[in-house]
């Protein structure tokens, strides 16, 4: 049997696995394999191997081998909760993103206390280094087998005619599962168990409410410690937190899932929109707004009223179904259709900062970053066949220009054609060629998400990575070419003929409110001073410098510096003590001496004292660090 193994071609006899192909390979793989991936099929590295092909050893550095890892840590998890609590009826226990979780139906809830001793049991299971061992059952064996576990008699009646039924043992403890998992439990080398909480099964409200324990696995302690040493962090940065601690938005059980911006919140909100509607101008966008309540035959021609339906919030008006727009999209369209245009015009750029609701369940909200209501920084662009790779191209530097500027790295990924798609086979093929072609023409590196597109054209996603090393799918291009199609748009050709225009739906912030939330985060509140709600605070040490700070006040909102002035009689570190807690950027300090001289003694947030400076020097500093948008 021949096989590339890593690279290397090696022959073996049919029947091996790849632990015995690891034997050949340097120790340090051995070591480190977690999972194989035989002709791009994920396999467990005990499976015999009896096919040629490409074989990739994979370790914890992959996607998938971290999810082997966890999958595992998942099983060692359900089998501890069984030793402790026998009468715990077992659902379901899968890897996700950044670690695991099992679910479990319990008649008393989990306390924090008894997570100790379930990660007191998992480390005996993993000490002892039991193999992982799979076998198959017909479903009738199978059902048999698993008589005393409702959820997995359920998930087996699910599964087509002639499905594999498979289950992984090890040690005594026997789960249904598909796999691959580790060759051992040994191979699990840090976990830790990190909270519990409420889920119903299979999602559904009207299932009974199950109890989740949520874990993560890593193969060294250091990576598992520096992961929760992430964690405290983003706790410290949590956006709700932030957002209520210096006074810019929160949001109330009067209204959940739609948020209230306060005065400073606005401040912020609107140095980004301005900030928006000045790179859109440059870039040759025109500004529109649309309704946000629009009729029913309206969605039932874009396709939302069938295919998004549940999702959007409906009225009645004059006893006819209206909606409140869940996308701009339909109304952009409007506006395109209000007049005829040559292929002189086109290409067409209109944006719009257009606040659109969405049902969303209660159990998914989530601060700013999943709410009921929001705005979207929508621009639709209506272009030829022939236009397409240049405005793709266009928007993706737009979108880089933006990200750059707040100092976000960020990866890119092309999704396509989804199952529930609208739209003929030549339409998308021609959709994604052009997407796939733009990004091919500018060089940039990505990673296809197959079936992931919208229902009407494919799209490219931007995945944002904060300053904790977290990412958020934030901006998004989808070329579409069914909308026109469904409200018959054209424009007149070079030939005197009508032709059918290609759509472009782009957002850059994705939402404004999400975009708050994740840059509240990144900066940990500490806002660069182009965006911070108030870029100075004067702090007097005694009143005899009320008055010259007064006057520095004046001078500096004359200039557009947003100031606040602290004239208390406080000791001055708790002035500024408070100040920083606020996360002022430029805190001003004035004492006898600075009144006398017309100065400022002056500290900087995170560098401290910056020295004493001449008022109209410490503007020009401010006017050039905003100017700049400076970091």
């Amino acid at each position: 049997m021949k096989l590339v193994v890593n690279g290397q071609e090696m022959e073996f006899n049919a029947g091996v696995s790849a632990l015995d192909v690891l034997e050949k390979l340097p120790k340090e793989l051995k070591k480190s394999a977690l999972v194989a991936r035989l002709n791009g099929k994920l396999i467990s590295l005990m499976e015999p191997l009896t096919e040629d092909g490409e074989l990739e050893i994979l370790t914890f550095d992959d996607p998938d081998g971290r999810w082997t890892l966890r999958h595992t840590a998942s099983h060692v998890l359900a089998q501890a909760v069984k030793a402790l609590r026998p009468e715990a009826k077992l659902a379901i226990g899968p890897a996700i993103d950044n670690g695991f979780y099992y679910d479990f139906d319990v008649d008393e809830p989990f306390t924090p206390e008894f997570l100790k001793d379930v990660e007191k049991e998992m480390a005996r299971i993993i000490k002892k280094n039991s193999k992982l061992e799979r076998f198959e059952l017909p479903r009738n064996e199978a059902l048999e087998f698993m008589k005393d576990e409702p959820y997995k008699v359920e998930l087996i009646n699910d599964l087509p005619e002639g499905s594999v039924i498979s289950f992984y043992k090890q040690e005594g403890f026997t789960d249904l599962c598909a796999g691959p998992h580790l060759p051992s439990t040994g191979r699990i080398k840090a976990f830790k168990l990190m909270s519990i909480a409420g889920a119903y099964w299979r999602g559904n409200e009207k299932n009974k409410m199950l109890q989740r324990i949520y874990g993560t696995a890593f193969t060294s302690r250091e990576e598992l410690d520096a992961y929760v040493q992430r964690l405290e962090e983003a706790k410290k940065r949590d956006h709700r937190k932030l957002g209520r601690q210096l006074d810019l938005f929160d949001i109330f059980e009067e209204g959940p899932g739609f948020p209230f911006f306060f005065p400073k919140g606005m401040v912020l909100r609107n140095e980004l929109e301005n900030y928006w509607r000045e790179i859109h101008r440059k870039a040759g966008y025109e500004e529109i707004k649309t309704p946000m309540i629009l009729s029913r035959k309206l969605w039932e021609q874009s396709g939302h009223w069938d295919h998004y339906q549940e999702n959007m919030y409906t009225t009645k008006i004059d006893d006819e179904d209206f909606a409140i727009k869940p996308m701009n999209c339909p109304g952009g369209i409007l506006v395109y259709k209000r007049r005829m245009w040559s292929y002189r015009d086109l290409p067409i750029r209109s944006g719009e900062l257009g606040l659109v609701h969405r049902h969303e369940l209660s159990g998914a909200l989530h601060g700013l970053m999943r709410v009921r209501c929001f705005t979207q920084d929508d621009a639709h662009i209506f272009m030829t066949p022939e236009q397409i790779r240049d405005e793709i191209k266009g928007v993706y530097r737009l979108i880089d220009e933006v990200y750059s500027s707040f100092g976000f790295k960020y990866h890119v990924e092309l999704s396509t054609r989804p199952e529930n798609s609208i739209g003929t086979d030549e339409m998308w093929e021609q959709a994604t060629e052009g997407l796939q072609g733009a990004l091919d023409d500018l060089g940039v590196e990505y990673v296809v998400n197959e079936g992931d597109g919208a229902f009407y054209g494919p799209k490219i996603d931007f995945h944002l990575e904060d300053s904790i090393g977290r990412t958020w799918q934030c901006g998004t291009i989808q070329l579409d070419m069914n909308l026109p199609e469904r409200f018959d748009l054209t424009y007149t050709g070079a030939d005197g003929e009508k032709h059918r225009p290609v759509m472009i739906h782009r957002v850059v912030f994705g939402s404004i409110e999400r975009f708050i939330g994740i840059l509240t985060e990144h900066f940990a509140g500490a806002f660069p001073l182009w965006l911070s709600p108030v870029q100075a605070k004067i702090m007097t040490i005694t009143d005899r410098a009320d008055e010259a700070a007064l006057k520095i006040q004046k001078t500096l909102e004359d200039a557009g510096i947003r100031t606040e002035i602290d004239l208390r009689n406080e000791k001055i570190g708790f002035k500024i003590r408070e100040a920083q807690m606020m996360k002022i950027p430029y805190m001003l300090v004035l004492g006898d001496k600075e009144a006398a001289e017309g100065t400022v003694a002056v500290r900087v947030r995170g560098k401290g004292d910056a020295g004493t400076m001449a008022v109209d020097d410490l503007l020009a500093r401010m006017q050039e660090e905003i100017r700049t948008h400076a970091l």
